[in-house]
């Protein structure tokens, strides 16, 4: 629903959607092999085109399904991503709602957004579920991002509100 028809319905109100993007990885490893470039692109271009400050993000609810080529793709591209706006570190949580349900094919990014929903509902951030290392080809230290391996709780950065970042890509090559 749009904010104002929401406010104007007297609705709470989980979360606001600032901006969204999509792209096509374009020739790639193939079906399952995501394109590093192509996420770090729609990202960067969405936080340009929306006047996002991934400063402001704390908590990226990634697209990770515990495979060792795709997750050090994805963890990567967000590492170069918000690494051409801030110089940061370990300010921001990384999680996957597919470490607590499992991959939920299409619905990967809805299963996502209600988890992030459900978490700015609750001022937490949900541990990584099953987490034990992470893995060497990822790229988290001296970046943005570090993994909560226990719940947390969700802090305001002053007197901004809590701000999260989904990203999801598809068998197509979609991000």
């Amino acid at each position: 629903k749009r904010l104002e028809d929401a406010v104007a319905s007297n609705d709470f109100i989980y979360g606001v959607i600032c901006g969204s993007g999509i792209n096509q990885d374009g020739a790639s490893n193939g079906i399952t092999a995501p394109n590093g470039a192509a996420q770090e692109e729609l990202i960067v271009d969405v936080y340009e085109k929306y006047g996002i400050n991934p400063e402001n993000i704390t908590y990226v609810e990634a697209h990770g399904t515990g495979t060792k080529l795709g997750d050090p793709i994805e963890g990567n591209a967000l590492v170069r991503a918000f690494k051409k706006f801030t110089t940061k570190r370990s300010y921001c949580s990384v999680g996957s709602a597919k470490s607590h349900v499992g991959h939920t094919g299409a619905a990967a990014a809805v299963t996502g957004l209600i988890k992030v929903l459900q978490s700015l509902k609750h001022k937490q951030i949900p541990s990584l579920l099953h987490f034990a290392a992470l893995n060497p080809l990822i790229e988290f230290a001296d970046s943005p991002f570090y993994i909560s391996t226990q719940v947390t709780e969700w802090k305001s950065i002053g007197d901004a509100p809590r701000m999260a970042a989904l990203n999801s890509f598809g068998h197509s090559g979609t991000n």
